[in-house]
């Protein structure tokens, strides 16, 4: 099971980017879906996630600027990027909790991370 990550890039502030995430292997269900994203230096931080029933939380520093969301039928989580600030600059990381088969705990999966950098 592996998430493949795109949609990150350079971006003046105020712009807009689409973070895309999508899952492919032996895939069963796919409970919690989420964002990270790690500053230089710094660990990595969720900035939202969302359940299967479509339930979202985030980071209080995105809330109005970012949306997540997800397409069960294609195993993809997105996070649509609004009103970018410079701060937002970071490597984004998907995370996905996957059941692989029946009966089996869920793992927990990360992707590739993908370089978002927004110019002041």
């Amino acid at each position: 099971v592996q998430l493949q990550a795109s949609g990150g890039g350079l971006v003046q502030a105020g712009g807009s980017l689409r973070l895309s995430c999508a899952a492919s292997g032996r895939i069963f269900r796919i409970n919690t879906m989420g964002w990270y994203r790690q500053f230089p230096g710094k660990q990595r931080e969720l900035v939202a996630q969302i359940t299967r029933d479509g339930t979202t939380n985030y980071v209080d520093s995105v809330k109005g600027r970012f949306t997540i969301s997800r397409d069960n039928a294609k195993n993809t989580v997105y996070l649509q990027m609004n009103s970018l600030k410079h701060e937002d600059t970071a490597v984004y990381y998907c995370n996905a909790e996957i059941v692989k088969e029946i009966r089996l705990l869920p793992t927990n999966v990360w992707g590739q991370g993908t370089q978002v950098t927004v110019s002041s």
